[in-house]
């Protein structure tokens, strides 16, 4: 199984360090007649679908390509707005390719933080004396492990603990004031 990312935070809470080491995104690509029968909208400066599944794709997907060029948020890789382009009739017939959208620097910040604050009122509120905090959240989809250094704390989304080890003892200590 794969590590999906790497964390590591230090004591305050700040993102020290992120890996991503993604497997490739589900991806559905179809050529739509117009009009399009999914409700797309902006969030987030991107484009997603809002409404309507099909085909492998879901509500929450991004737009990532329109007729093989790339989008960049709300942009073709050309500077086309994509909502106007397809809200064209002229452009039709076009093909659109969909998928998960990756996390945004923000958004992997906001994570860590976030992630930092749980682990901390679960260390308060365990009726376990000297409790450690969180060390795995497990769900149907990953595994999420804390282990904690002496200078900080290292998370990793992974689907397998003995992988998970291995990159944190190569991972090492940080430093110091981490």
């Amino acid at each position: 199984m794969a590590i999906f990312s790497v964390y590591v935070v230090n004591k305050a809470g700040g993102l020290i360090y992120q890996l991503d080491s993604y497997a490739p995104r589900a991806e559905a690509e179809k050529t739509f007649s117009y009009p399009l029968d999914l409700l797309l909208k902006l969030h987030d400066e991107r484009v997603l679908v809002a409404f309507g599944q099909r085909d492998g794709i879901r509500v929450g997907h991004a737009v990532l390509a329109i007729n093989g060029v790339d989008v960049n948020g709300k942009y073709t890789a050309d500077g086309k707005e994509v909502l106007e382009y397809l809200g064209n009739p002229a452009n039709y017939p076009v093909s659109i390719r969909f998928g998960r959208p990756r996390l945004t620097s923000n958004e992997k910040l906001m994570l860590a933080s976030m992630f930092h604050s749980l682990f901390a009122i679960g260390s308060q509120l365990s009726p376990e004396q000297g409790s450690s905090g969180i060390e795995m959240l497990e769900t149907d989809t990953f595994k999420l492990h804390c282990f904690q250094t002496l200078t900080g704390r290292c998370e990793l989304f992974d689907q397998n603990l003995k992988l998970a080890l291995e990159v944190a003892e190569k991972a090492g200590t940080f430093g110091p004031g981490s």
